[in-house]
């Protein structure tokens, strides 16, 4: 039998508490100090036995702690300065700490925080704390008295609720909110700490997806969704009204889908966030895209593009009118290329205006435009004033329906650099959609320079990644020819460095069509009859780029089958 068991079996001879069961069998208390501790229980039940132990000299609160982590079967910590981490304490606030004798001990390597508290019986507590913390907690007990010491020792001093790099402002309608402020309130600690943890995390959105008795909560991490946290259902509510706050959006509305934005700034770190709240049968899912305004990419050079991709997208900005047409899903990094190219164009000869949804790189020399609908700023109508303007160059965020495709294209045949997005599968499929939005033929040739498309795979981590020879299947898919020697790749393993991913940041991958005239003759065939030119005509395509980078080790081969498919391992 398991001493952890004893207790259970023993409680059940005697009529003794566990807790005093336990202290008596370890000599810790006698019987009659434990009979006298139950009489005054009896005269004052709303005293707990573990302080009338302390209070007479029985026992310390250690020796409690200790059989209390013993009887609910968690860790015991001898709470000291050398064992808080300080990273931790300050996940939960001031109020919270005292209210519930508990500090955050350090972190975990599957990313959750230990926790002691004094009371492990306590469930609102835990949930409270996890609430606060907004991360995965594990319980542990420790001494309430050193637990209580140790929560006035370390915010001695310090402001727990606003810390220099941790200070978020939000705005909206111009107006700006602190929020750091109201820390005092579980859902908006929650919610700030949620957005801290994905930003710090590199993350481009967070999910929040409610369940039937709990919310997960979910990031979006290098192009791939990982869970982060998760809160009871109890505070659903809470949590949605404070993002509906934010993003000016009706709380009082439940039932039909809305969208917001604000903008929250973090210390130096501006981000734009998009809201989307979408009914589910569960309650409100929430989706929060992250655009952070970092530093824009000087240069075409910093893609890291082949050289002869990159000659035939540089070819095709270096002409003083047209348009350059960069594809690929949400998230894949075309809005990065196209102010890669604007950072080759920007100087001080040009006048270049962009309209966006919303603006993601602040640039110095350009007029940037944020789409707004609710002032009845759309694409099309702010693109119509933009000409009036004789820009040079102008970047349209996206192609979306006709109206604005119209004005677009007639702007890059009548003098004008265009630079735009559309959502298509590859850079042969692009013509076909641009037919479907209802672009004639005849305009698709003579206002496209050429057609980007691009994807995003992941970095390996260089300090984890680990080499081995690929089966002969493998080599195939990469175009090893037969007999070809050893060829070594690498693949993910996971460390601390990459938090036990495998993976560091991401890499484009890019294949670049240009408009000549035999794929003006094209437009409108197959897109493989289209890819299949191109290539003959000197086209690296999106797996040419992948077998690239996959052969140097940047990446993996699983990880390009993620992205694009159909590459065995």
């Amino acid at each position: 039998m398991r001493r952890a068991d004893k207790p259970f079996v023993e409680a059940a001879r005697n009529p003794w508490p566990a807790l005093g069961t336990l202290l008596v069998r370890d000599g810790v208390i006698t019987a009659e100090q434990l009979e006298f501790a139950l009489a005054a229980k009896r005269r004052s039940p709303e005293r707990r036995l573990g302080e009338i132990f302390v209070e007479h000299g029985y026992c310390t609160q250690a020796e409690i702690a200790v059989v209390l982590a013993e009887q609910h079967e968690l860790e015991y910590i001898a709470i000291t300065p050398s064992t808080i981490e300080s990273e931790a304490a300050a996940l939960l606030p001031l109020d919270l700490a005292r209210r519930y004798c508990a500090i955050p001990v350090r972190f975990l390597p599957d990313n959750s925080v230990l926790v002691a508290v004094a009371d492990p019986t306590n469930v609102l507590q835990s949930d409270e704390i996890r609430l606060a913390l907004g991360v995965p907690v594990r319980v542990a007990v420790g001494a309430q008295d050193s637990i209580s010491f140790a929560i006035e020792r370390f915010h001695a001093g310090i402001d727990l609720d606003v810390s220099e790099d941790d200070e978020l402002e939000s705005e909206f309608d111009e107006a700006t909110t602190d929020i750091a402020k109201e820390h005092e309130t579980p859902a908006v600690t929650f919610v700030n700490r949620t957005i801290s943890r994905a930003l710090d995390a590199g993350a481009s959105d967070i999910h929040f997806a409610p369940q039937q008795r709990r919310v997960i909560v979910r990031a979006r991490i290098d192009g791939v969704m990982r869970e982060i946290s998760s809160i009871s259902g109890t505070y659903a509510a809470a949590v949605a009204s404070r993002i509906k706050v934010m993003a000016g959006l009706d709380i009082a509305e439940r039932r039909a889908p809305q969208d917001g934005r604000v903008s929250i700034r973090r210390g130096p770190q501006a981000v734009d966030v998009r809201v989307a709240v979408l009914p589910t049968t569960n309650g409100e899912k929430i989706t929060m895209r992250l655009l952070s305004q970092d530093k824009a990419p000087a240069s075409l050079d910093q893609l890291e593009m082949w050289p002869r991709s990159q000659g035939a997208l540089v070819e095709a900005i270096g002409r003083p009118y047209g348009s350059i047409v960069v594809c690929g899903p949400t998230g894949s990094g075309k809005s990065t290329t196209l102010y890669a190219c604007l950072g080759t164009l920007n100087t001080p000869e040009r006048s270049i205006v962009t309209i966006e949804d919303p603006v993601e790189y602040r640039v110095a020399g350009l007029d940037q435009i944020d789409v707004n609908p609710r002032a009845g700023l759309t694409f099309a109508s702010g693109l119509r004033t933009i000409l009036r303007s004789d820009p040079d160059i102008v970047l349209v965020g996206e192609i979306r329906d006709d109206e604005t495709a119209e004005i677009a294209f007639r702007a890059a045949m009548t003098g004008h650099l265009v630079l735009t997005t559309l959502h298509a599968q590859t850079a042969a499929t692009a013509p076909q959609r641009l037919l479907d939005i209802g672009v004639d033929r005849s305009v698709i040739a003579t206002a496209v320079n050429c057609f980007v498309s691009q994807r995003l795979v992941r970095r390996l981590c260089t300090k984890c990644r680990e080499q081995y020879e690929p089966e002969e299947p493998t080599l195939r898919a990469l175009g090893a020819p037969p007999g070809v020697g050893a060829l070594n790749l690498y693949r993910a393993v996971g460390c601390h460095s990459c938090n036990g991913i495998g993976f560091r940041g991401r890499q484009a991958l890019f294949e670049v069509l240009p408009m000549t005239e035999r794929m003006m003759g094209l437009i409108g065939a197959p897109a493989a009859e289209i890819e299949g030119a191109a290539v003959a005509d000197g086209m690296l395509t999106l797996l040419d780029d992948a077998v690239r980078l996959v052969i140097a080790g940047v990446t993996s081969v699983e990880e390009v089958g993620r992205v694009l498919g159909g590459m065995p391992t």
